[in-house]
């Protein structure tokens, strides 16, 4: 491919990213103002995401040869059981910590699946990257705004238990990517398909479909959350990812906390004192550092694919 078309493909890329990213940020205004409880918010994110995707992967033919084996099939439908958990945390986070703290401390994602993939895969975290992972740390001190005192019980509960949830979303989500890392040859419009549909007879148990009965504007809401905010960014991400180099898309992902923050701002008045401003940097920094491998004498891995973030 000539420089030209590279180039033009590469822009393209960016553009498709930089527009799902910002979709994602503002995902939390969505949640939020639909009043719906955050399980009948995520049984329906998944059950017209799955729509939405599958009508598109429908129209593209992709369900002619799928590429999927059983054992494909069943780290898919693993992989879709924590990202549809993810999601509930996340969203469970919100009301607790704010969208934009709970955004920036789920973006902690990258040095959970360092860990973990040290654990369960023995990948053995260099020195650096371990750096990386104490520079992270002291980010999320920062970010959280947490002193002693509130670690010891003097805190807010419900910060602190938002907080928590962001934490657990975020393992959630290094625990699906591991998985995802593993199903190869497969479209990942097809993938998602899966964890979609998997996502809705995972969560009718809890989900109290009474409630909906007086959501009114809500479902406007929770409609956007499934086709715009799962179909749409769905496909933007990953037809994005095919075009850009690592580098580039490891830059842009932090479009997503950044509109997160700025529309939290605009909507609800939410601010982040100076503290906390100093340790999104450092989260930042950190994440691209692992994702780069920054500070490693060698060329950083082409990552594998991971599941879409939120």
């Amino acid at each position: 491919m000539d420089t030209l078309a590279t180039a033009t493909r590469q822009r393209k890329g960016t553009a498709e990213l930089v527009a799902a990213m910002t979709l994602s940020g503002t995902l939390g205004v969505f949640v939020v103002e639909s009043g719906a409880s955050v399980y009948n918010v995520v049984f329906f994110r998944c059950l017209i995401g799955a729509l939405a995707l599958g009508f598109y992967s429908w129209a593209r033919g992709y369900f002619g040869d799928t590429g999927f084996t059983p054992k494909k099939l069943g780290l898919a439908a693993l992989g879709g059981a924590f990202i549809v958990f993810n999601w509930a945390f996340l969203f469970e986070s919100y009301e607790g910590a704010s969208i934009s703290v709970a955004t920036v401390v789920y973006h902690t994602q990258p040095f959970f699946v360092m860990l973990i993939g040290s654990l369960i895969l023995r990948e053995r975290p260099t020195a650096v990257k371990l750096g990386w992972l104490a520079v992270a740390f002291g980010g999320l001190v920062l970010v959280s705004g947490l002193t002693p005192s509130d670690l010891a019980g003097g805190g807010d509960p419900a910060y602190l238990k938002g907080i928590g949830y962001a934490l657990l979303a975020a393992v959630f989500y290094a625990m699906a990517t591991i998985l995802t890392k593993k199903v190869v040859g497969v479209r990942p419009h097809l993938v998602a398909l899966v964890q979609l549909t998997l996502g809705v007879f995972l969560l009718l148990p809890f989900t109290a479909l009474e409630e909906t009965a007086s959501l009114g504007a809500g479902w406007g809401w929770l409609v956007g959350l499934g086709v715009i905010h799962t179909g749409l960014m769905y496909v933007l991400m990953y037809s994005a990812y095919q075009k850009l180099p690592t580098a580039r898309i490891a830059v842009l992902a932090f479009t997503y906390p950044a509109v997160a923050m700025l529309v939290d701002w605009a909507v609800y008045g939410q601010t982040v004192t100076l503290v906390q401003a100093f340790g999104i940097p450092l989260i930042v920094a950190a994440s691209l550092g692992v994702t780069l491998g920054w500070g490693v004498n060698k060329p950083a891995e082409e990552p594998e694919r991971a599941p879409a973030r939120a």
